[in-house]
């Protein structure tokens, strides 16, 4: 079942894209490829219906198009977390605006050649973010919302890193593990009880999961709980453990947004 988020929110965020795009100044593209990664909370302890997190998760989607799809071979993944989120890819997009080297032309065509790549490169970006709204609007009403497996976004973070591209992750979660079994974490039944735990912790899983280099990977992860939430609520000490853990795997950065 397809829920879709306010449709004029969408619309109003649509267009503020739009127009930032079209008033930015662009410069050739230089750099190499990035490939994103957007784990999108599928489980009964986040709702995207809420005006907050509705809000919140639109304006990063919308900035993440805008910084991260940029030339040809940019490549976007969208992967839903629940129970099974190794296997739950939902969108793959490559980007395939080719900007090319301008500097050899007069100054007319240079203009042309610019102007026709960021129209073309503007409406790509627009069909980007309208399958990545789309899907931030699911609503997941099967029985893999009953159990949140993080760890599994790992593997599939680490397979990015091997492409060579550079890589940036963002995870619209409230970042709380909850999977049964041996050698497993349940942060709705069991979270650190403090930092110290928190690290511990972090450091034991990081061991037992070493094969999956996060190779300097920048995550970027943003929580659905107003600044007002209570820490019964927002836990600082889950989120100490996956900054932790992360970090210990060899990410390049981890942020909260």
């Amino acid at each position: 079942m397809i829920r879709i988020l306010n449709y004029s929110i969408l619309i109003t965020v649509c267009c503020l894209f739009v127009s930032c795009f079209s008033e930015e100044k662009k410069a050739t593209v230089t750099t190499g490829p990035v490939y994103t990664l957007v784990f999108m909370d599928k489980t009964q302890s986040v709702n995207v219906n809420k005006i907050f997190v509705a809000q919140k998760y639109q304006q990063i989607l919308s900035d993440l198009i805008e910084q991260n799809i940029r030339q040809k071979g940019d490549k976007l993944e969208v992967y839903f977390i629940h129970e099974n989120t190794q296997k739950a890819r939902a969108l793959s997009l490559t980007c395939r605006t080719e900007v090319e080297d301008i500097s050899h032309m007069n100054a007319t065509d240079r203009e042309a050649a610019q102007t026709t790549a960021d129209l073309t490169l503007q409406r790509e970006r627009m069909i980007f973010l309208r399958q990545l709204m789309a899907k931030l609007g699911i609503q997941n009403v099967g029985n893999s919302q009953r159990q949140t497996d993080i760890w599994a976004s790992l593997p599939v973070i680490n397979k990015a890193t091997e492409t060579g591209a550079e890589v940036k992750v963002y995870y619209l979660s409230d970042m709380i593990e909850s999977m049964k079994g041996a050698n497993r974490r349940d942060f709705h039944s069991t979270p650190p009880q403090d930092n110290s735990q928190a690290e511990s912790w972090a450091k034991t899983d990081a061991k037992a999961m070493q094969q999956y280099a996060l190779n300097a990977a920048e995550i970027k992860i943003a929580l659905p709980f107003e600044p007002t939430s209570s820490t019964k609520e927002n836990n600082p000490t889950v989120t100490h453990y996956w900054s932790t853990l992360l970090q210990e795997l060899g990410a390049g950065t981890v942020d909260e947004l």
